[in-house]
């Protein structure tokens, strides 16, 4: 059943100012774009946002649905910068949902929630989702064979609270291989330690959730969703958690005082993982323009 609302909380939950030490101002928790070599994060993931609802055919006259929505960063924007006067949020954070609520955005409303069991008579034109997908399926549901399946019903669950002519802006990280062992079974230098930091985030920051395939994406869309575009930013989000991770460092004599030396060196480790995992190609990301199928 993939991540459990106590496995969400555990990834999202520390504390909302914990995470404002290190995430951009708008608290956006997954891949930016970067157009140039020195654009800030704050610009780049604003770009990221801009390219997600422009996939998703964002404007003044649309309903949108954020599945997953965070602390509300896409919602803002497409309130704000698109003029929408209906944006909802879904999220099984609690702390996520009181967040944004709290902010009161005009036209916003966060629905603290568990998106396979979202129900509402409302109909929504565009909708975006931001790395939620990837909390879907559990490893060991993976190994069931059981993936695809569980990303179809996700679409179809999507489909289902759309009108005809809907278009969608979706984000995932994605599993691009493991550190595998020497053709003569020896490990090389270093990968014992890849698998055991890999290991660790799936375990202690991200449990109940597993990073999808490409490929299962685009099969498991049909017949709900037309893939019209696909872009690949392996590079932007290793450059993303790489700023991430020095702002964090910055901050290290505060979080340690505040949260505790685990909470510090958990977040340390995980963050250093993940942009060795992207410098290495064993994960990636990749967004969507998904047109609905009438």
């Amino acid at each position: 059943m993939g991540s459990s609302k106590a496995e969400v909380e555990v990834s999202y939950d520390v504390s909302n100012e914990f995470f404002r030490l290190w995430l951009d101002e708008r608290m956006n928790y997954t891949c930016a774009v970067y157009e140039s070599p020195e654009q800030s994060l704050e610009a780049a993931q604003l770009n990221k946002l801009r390219i997600l609802s422009d996939f998703a055919k964002v404007g003044p006259e649309k309903k949108v649905l954020d599945i997953g929505c965070g602390w509300g960063a896409a919602l803002e924007y497409v309130a704000t910068a698109r003029g929408v006067k209906r944006a909802v949020g879904v999220t099984l954070s609690t702390a996520q949902a009181a967040e944004v609520n709290a902010r009161k955005i005009p036209g916003v409303e966060v629905i603290g929630g568990d998106f396979r069991t979202f129900a509402t008579p409302e109909r929504f034109d565009s909708l975006i989702s931001i790395c939620m997908i990837d909390h879907l399926c559990s490893p060991e549901e993976a190994r069931q064979g059981k993936a695809i399946d569980i990303y179809r019903a996700y679409f179809k669950k999507a489909w289902e609270l759309t009108n005809k002519g809907a278009w969608f802006g979706l984000q995932t990280i994605l599993r691009n291989r493991t550190p595998r062992m020497t053709p003569w079974g020896g490990l090389p230098a270093g990968t014992r330690k890849e698998l055991e930091d890999i290991y660790f985030v799936t375990k202690e920051i991200f449990p109940g959730g597993l990073n999808p395939r490409l490929e299962d994406i685009i099969q498991a869309a049909n017949p709900y969703w037309e893939v019209m575009q696909v872009n690949t930013r392996r590079e932007h989000y290793q450059r993303t958690t790489a700023e991430w991770l020095r702002r964090l460092r910055l901050n290290e004599k505060t979080i340690r005082s505040t949260w505790g030396d685990k909470v510090f060196d958990d977040y340390d480790r995980y963050l250093s993982t993940c942009v060795n995992a992207f410098d290495k190609h064993y994960s990636s990301l990749a967004q969507y323009e998904l047109r609905r199928i009438d």
